[in-house]
């Protein structure tokens, strides 16, 4: 199973961060260790002091697929869940400044939380490109965000991330994350929703 996390696909989190907005989708690996076990909290890693969340909607592969032209990219996913990319801020930052790759900050273990389940397209109602999803932290909305403003749409991810790997079934695709990201702290609660329905919950301990 392959993680691919897409960077900067909503244009205000890309402005919060101060990056530039990408004319192609960025995107990055985890691997599989990164996902938390189910209803286990996040134990605070011990290397970093500015640990933040970015909640994503994510997308379940369930066909093989090479060079997928994006016409045809929606026959490889039928199912639509939600996700946290907890990211090490500092660390990340400090990679970027030395021109280094920043993995270390991204991908590790429990960097990857999931929902307790993926719901159909016809439970989402239908249009991927209409979700709203959304973040609290201590029950404080902290982050909302619809896929209709992603930059770059599932399809085209699919059928762009697909020119360079192989998408193989079970593969998850977190597909961005809008603008809001911040810190958490020992003793935070997160709550995840994807179309009002609760998700996620995670405690940081």
């Amino acid at each position: 199973m392959k993680i691919i996390c897409i960077g900067r696909n909503y244009v205000n989190h890309a402005k919060e961060l101060g990056n530039e907005v990408p004319k192609e989708p960025l995107f990055f690996l985890k691997p599989d260790s990164a996902v938390l076990p189910k209803k286990q909290p996040l134990f605070y890693p011990s290397f970093t002091k500015d640990l933040h969340y970015e909640v994503e909607v994510v997308v379940k592969i369930n066909r093989l697929g090479k060079h997928i032209e994006e016409r045809f990219a929606h026959k490889y996913y039928n199912q639509i869940g939600l996700g946290i990319d907890f990211t090490a801020r500092d660390i990340q930052q400090e990679c970027k400044e030395k021109g280094l790759p920043w993995e270390k900050a991204k991908s590790f273990d429990g960097s990857a939380i999931l929902g307790n389940k993926f719901l159909s397209i016809e439970e989402i109602g239908g249009d991927v490109n209409n979700i709203d999803f959304s973040l609290f932290k201590n029950q404080e909305l902290v982050q909302t965000g619809n896929t209709k403003d992603m930059m770059f749409t599932i399809d085209k991810i699919i059928a762009y991330i697909s020119q360079f790997y192989t998408l193989k079934i079970g593969d998850l695709i977190f597909t961005g994350t809008p603008a809001g990201v911040g810190p958490v702290s020992i003793g935070d609660q997160l709550e995840g929703f994807l179309q009002e329905e609760q998700l996620i919950k995670l405690n940081i301990k």
